[in-house]
């Protein structure tokens, strides 16, 4: 298991018993012990927690998606009070834990979060529901000519295409810096990097193994966001 630790402190209360740096950095030392997990990177941030601009826990998520590692934080306040940023949090893909209470979920602290989240279902609930109604009383429903009429029209699944890509570009953004690194460090070679990347237990969006070719897709990729 390899974790990211995230620290935060605000300079009003870094000496209080159990928010200062050493009693998070001790927290989070025992977790990774009592779970045999490697700290693969370790953040501090010095900010309010009002605030949501961390560039040190943007580093730490970053981190944290190269390598398939969790976050790993000493208290949920340590993190943030925000529903927003809670949510931001659960999109980003990263998982994280709290060492004050390991079994959380943002689906169980972000409650402000779900707010808007069980809202959307409600609504999603009664499209549902007059949609059955609908066809109930026998009206059919949908494109009568399938899906064909709309690749014709130039729709259809644009839109998840559209996020599947934005998501593929985040994801190279997200190795830019390791690559650059991997150069500086003499890796050149496609199938040098490829080794590196796999060597620092870096996964592919898929989670795999790295190999050349995967490697020159995701330089082809950067060149067109660049």
């Amino acid at each position: 298991m390899k974790i990211v630790s995230y620290i935060r402190v605000s300079t009003a209360r870094q000496g209080a018993s159990g928010l200062g740096l050493a009693g998070q950095t001790t927290a989070i030392e025992a977790y990774a012990a009592a779970n045999a997990a490697q700290i693969v990177g370790a953040f501090t941030e010095v900010e309010s927690g009002r605030k949501n601009d961390r560039p040190e826990l943007a580093k730490a998520m970053k981190l944290a998606r190269v390598t398939g590692a969790t976050l790993v934080i000493a208290r949920l306040d340590r993190l943030s009070r925000s529903a927003a940023f809670l949510l931001s949090l659960q999109e980003s893909g990263v998982d994280f834990v709290c060492c004050d209470n390991p079994h959380a979920t943002l689906l169980t602290i972000g409650v402000l979060a779900l707010v808007a989240q069980t809202e959307a279902e409600a609504i999603s609930a009664r499209i549902k529901a007059a949609l059955a109604a609908t066809k109930a009383k026998g009206t059919k429903l949908g494109n009568p000519n399938g899906a064909a009429a709309l690749r014709r029209a130039g729709k259809g699944n644009s839109a998840s295409v559209q996020v599947m890509k934005d998501r593929a570009n985040a994801r190279a953004n997200d190795l830019a810096e390791v690559i650059d690194d991997l150069e500086t460090h003499g890796f050149r070679t496609l199938n040098e990097q490829a080794n590196e990347l796999n060597k620092r237990g870096i996964k592919t969006a898929r989670g795999g193994q790295w190999h050349p070719s995967s490697v020159s897709n995701l330089r082809k990729r950067l060149a067109q966001v660049a």
